[in-house]
């Protein structure tokens, strides 16, 4: 089962939460190297290896599914040690330029779909402050959040499609920002106008906005 663990050399004292998952959301990737390159300045190519990809590009996936339904599934699934290359011709001989494409406009939509941790302290502070919703797990979430922060449970998800407004201002976050991406292009995705992702989650927001927050680790038991 997953386990918090707010981890001293991180700053802050040593706990750990134990529970399920509200919506059984699979593990984020981790982090990205403090010295990696920002994700928009690595060129994306065919000869790219899938994980690569993926580490250049968290959404790959997400984007070859929904155009061309390649990643999202047992049957269509990918290796990490396949090139794109690879993937495209095993899949109906789909054009690797078209692909390639296709990912690169979708890289830049998911930028266009995040907002930094210090522009949200901004936004917060405004007349009109954006619904926070989190993402995370619930012992994620049990153990350290973002003031006025909602998670994101299944019945709250049915309550914004019944009855939430469409028009108003939302920003999700997770841990260090991947699945937030996810969760904003879903709601898009369904209607809803105004949706940003947290870039760098809550780990940015306490390495850029507030120290108090406290850093952690998500592991397995």
């Amino acid at each position: 089962m997953p386990v918090v663990r707010v981890d001293p050399s991180l700053g802050a004292a040593t706990v750990a939460e134990r529970g399920k998952s509200t919506m059984n959301a699979p593990p984020e990737m981790p982090a990205p190297p403090a010295d990696a390159p920002p994700i928009s300045a690595v060129p994306l190519h065919a000869g790219l290896t899938m994980g690569e990809l993926l580490d250049a590009f968290p959404g790959a996936r997400r984007a070859l599914f929904a155009k061309y339904h390649v990643g999202g599934c047992t049957s269509c699934g990918f290796g990490l040690e396949e090139t794109l290359e690879q993937v495209c011709a095993r899949n109906d001989d789909m054009p690797v330029a078209e692909a390639l494409a296709h990912l690169q406009a979708s890289r830049e939509n998911d930028a266009a779909m995040e907002i930094s941790a210090p522009d949200l302290k901004s936004a917060l502070t405004s007349a009109d402050p954006p619904r926070l919703l989190d993402v995370r797990s619930r012992e994620e979430y049990e153990a350290v959040r973002l003031p006025g922060a909602e998670l994101m449970t299944q019945p709250l998800l049915q309550e914004f499609f019944h009855t939430g407004d469409k028009t108003q201002a939302i920003v999700v976050y997770c841990h260090h920002g991947l699945r937030s991406l996810d969760a904003a292009a879903y709601l898009i995705g369904h209607g809803f106008q105004k949706v940003k992702s947290l870039a760098g989650g809550i780990d940015a927001w306490s390495t850029e906005v507030d120290p108090t927050v406290r850093r952690y680790k998500l592991e397995m038991e």
